[in-house]
């Protein structure tokens, strides 16, 4: 059932979807305008067979089994060297992989990833299972600490099919290396969705979803895949770890969510059964302006605290409008989608707009809708999101900072963290640089406010100066009381606030449930816990 489009060489998503070269340079002459400085002229990624790589250090398995599905060429070695994280894409572009594994493993069942689990257990290799290759925080980069003979990377794009469905409970048993578009077809045969649309759905894993408790589609309501999730399967070096399907339980600490957010550190999920619905037939949306961005955000908090509970209720910015091309900057612009299966909408629509309207929104009701629920601003604004990482990647060649990252805090302490982060975010950088907010999710007690950061790099400088801005984020979001993450996970890059945030208790319990059942530590050693 696997994708057979062909990814990109170097960035982001597949290889005829990404901007050419001329397309790049078209750019160019609007970055002063929208960014305030100019880009250089853009970088040509080095071509994959230029790449030199160092030797692995690992022989390919042997055994039949094991050596039909590992490998150590440089291609596969290349496409596994890191996640698309900044760092990674940088290093990346001038062909520069000093991380990549020394095997990468495809199994196409679970008795080829126990073999492998074992194997690398007998010869000391650190196990670094990749997902969909989307982690923007280091997760699925192959660097580990020293002791290791090496690294391997597994990939389970390979397990990827629709297993089982049950249309009496709307559930299904999928496979973890099952791409959105590859799970969403074989459902979509049985007239059934499991309507989770991240970002990253073309590429990531049913498996990554689960290991990095990533969010989707919907801006309210079940939002998180912890909210989908009946069951989780996982292989770990001491056995299988399978929790019973059920729609809830009561029964202690539950055993998916200590596996939801583990990020492959406690074993590698190989299936689970998830919820899934009719696909929608109802929806209805508006595109809300606002002159004012408090008043904006306190119409957000309104709706979230109504009751209501929209498919999508995005608040972006007037900087972050206008990049999108969804606003002229001048007004904050509310993205509102409702949505069901059967029954109208348009009742909850006009109780959300009449909410916006006291808070000193206006909008067009002669607006076409749009595909996604909203009309004129939301389709827009649909469109460059889901480009958005293919444009990301021209901006980098042009020799821009272009980098996002995501938090979640209280109404109350939204205003604080909003004002720190900004400002700490401008001074990492300097003058010029261009720091925009929206506003992803929202729940009654709080929003999801995923900041975007665009800023001039210098040859040469360019993961010196990301660091210096990604520290000085952190420590704000830290210091106003967010988290490190709302969904883009832990990974290596946000490893140090993370240790902060959790307490002290539940990390010795978390390293001692690693140590139980990863006693040689052979999981994505250095995410959430230490060897």
């Amino acid at each position: 059932m696997s994708d057979v489009r062909r990814r990109a060489a170097w960035g982001w998503g597949f290889a005829d979807e990404a901007l050419t070269t001329e397309q790049i340079r078209a750019l160019a002459p609007g970055l002063p305008q929208l960014l305030g400085f100019e880009g250089r002229d853009p970088v040509d990624p080095v071509p994959p067979e230029d790449v030199v790589l160092d030797p692995p250090r690992l022989p390919l398995p042997a055994g039949d089994r094991l050596e039909r599905v590992c490998s150590t060429g440089t291609a596969d070695r290349v496409a596994h060297a890191g996640g698309q994280a900044y760092p990674d894409l940088v290093r990346a572009l001038h062909g520069e992989f000093p991380y990549a594994p020394d095997v990468v493993a495809r199994p196409a069942d679970e008795t080829d990833l126990a073999e492998l689990l074992a194997w690398a257990g007998d010869v000391g290799a650190a196990v670094v299972p990749y997902g969909g290759g989307t982690s923007v925080v280091g997760g699925v980069r192959p660097v580990v600490p020293d002791g290791y003979a090496g690294v391997v990377t597994v990939d389970l794009t390979g397990m990827d099919r629709v297993l089982e469905v049950d249309p009496v409970s709307r559930a299904a048993r999928i496979q973890a290396g099952a791409t959105g578009p590859v799970l969403e077809r074989q459902l979509a045969e049985h007239g059934l969705t499991l309507r989770f649309f991240p970002q990253s759905f073309e590429l990531s894993t049913l498996g990554g979803w689960v290991a990095t408790r990533a969010g989707g589609h919907f801006a309210t309501g079940p939002t998180h895949i912890d909210d989908l999730v009946e069951s989780v399967r996982a292989l770990t070096p001491v056995g299988v770890w399978e929790s019973r399907r059920l729609p809830g339980s009561g029964a202690g600490p539950s055993p998916d969510r200590l596996l939801l957010g583990s990020e492959g550190a406690l074993g590698v999920v190989t299936e689970a059964w998830v919820r899934v619905r009719p696909r929608p037939g109802a929806r209805a949306g508006r595109s809300i302006r606002f002159a004012s961005w408090p008043a904006a955000v306190d119409a957000v908090r309104a709706i979230a605290q109504s009751g209501l509970q929209p498919a999508n209720c995005r608040l972006l910015d007037p900087l972050e409008a206008a990049q999108s091309g969804a606003g002229d900057g001048r007004d904050a612009v509310l993205v509102l989608g409702f949505e069901a299966p059967e029954r109208p909408v348009d009742a909850e629509l006009r109780q959300a707009l009449d909410l916006c309207a006291s808070y000193g929104g206006r909008w067009s009701d002669d607006a076409k809708p749009s595909g996604d629920g909203g009309a004129d601003a939301a389709g827009t604004w649909r469109d460059a999101f889901l480009r958005m990482p293919y444009l990301r990647d021209g901006l980098i060649r042009l020799g821009v900072l272009a980098d996002t990252f995501e938090t979640a805090v209280t109404w109350d302490a939204f205003p604080d963290l909003h004002e720190r982060v900004t400002a700490a975010v401008r001074d990492a950088l300097g003058a010029p640089c261009r720091v925009s907010v929206r506003f992803t999710h929202v729940y009654p007690d709080g929003p999801a406010p995923y900041v975007t950061v665009l800023a001039p790099t210098v040859p040469g400088e360019e993961i010196a100066r990301w660091s210096a801005m990604k520290t000085a984020a952190g420590d704000a979001i830290a210091a106003a009381g967010g988290t490190i993450t709302h969904h883009h996970a832990v990974g290596r890059d946000h490893r140090r606030w993370y240790d902060g945030q959790r307490p002290d208790p539940f990390a010795a319990a978390l390293r001692a449930a690693k140590a139980a059942v990863d006693p040689g530590a052979l999981l994505n050693p250095g995410v959430l816990v230490d060897p």
